[in-house]
């Protein structure tokens, strides 16, 4: 997603080869992913020659949940523990907490857009450049 939204604005499909080669992921579990988010979606695929994945929408207006979500097909941060009745008051404390922790969790995936990651990324990649003379 990160490699799409980096070349959202030339408004040019990637193929997967090419995607695989600059994220180095397998060629076939890159297909599954990008037909996964097909399905929910985040991705759109143009065939053709010049054909290849796009993303469907602006980075700015996909969340770092929703593609969790997309791929995982639910959101596994979000789900809830099963609240027994005759529950502990040691459990009962535990589950909150952790409770609080998915909350604060998926709070802060779903603030993230996919440009703020391209962002952070083009930051650290500037950041890492040395030029010698």
């Amino acid at each position: 997603m990160l490699e799409l939204a980096s070349h959202f604005a030339l408004d040019q499909p990637l193929q997967i080869r090419q995607i695989a080669h600059q994220q180095n992921i397998p060629d076939r579990y890159l297909e599954q992913l990008l037909a996964t988010l097909k399905r929910q979606g985040l991705v759109k695929s143009q065939r053709g020659s010049k054909g290849g994945y796009i993303l469907a929408r602006e980075p700015w207006k996909i969340s770092v949940l929703e593609i969790i979500r997309g791929i995982e097909g639910h959101d596994p941060i979000a789900e809830k523990s099963n609240k027994a009745n005759n529950e502990t008051a040691s459990l009962s404390v535990i589950r909150e907490v952790w409770e609080s922790a998915q909350k604060a969790a998926s709070n802060v995936l779903d603030s993230c857009s996919l440009k703020d990651l391209c962002d952070q990324q083009r930051q650290r990649q500037i950041a890492t450049t040395m030029y010698y003379i």
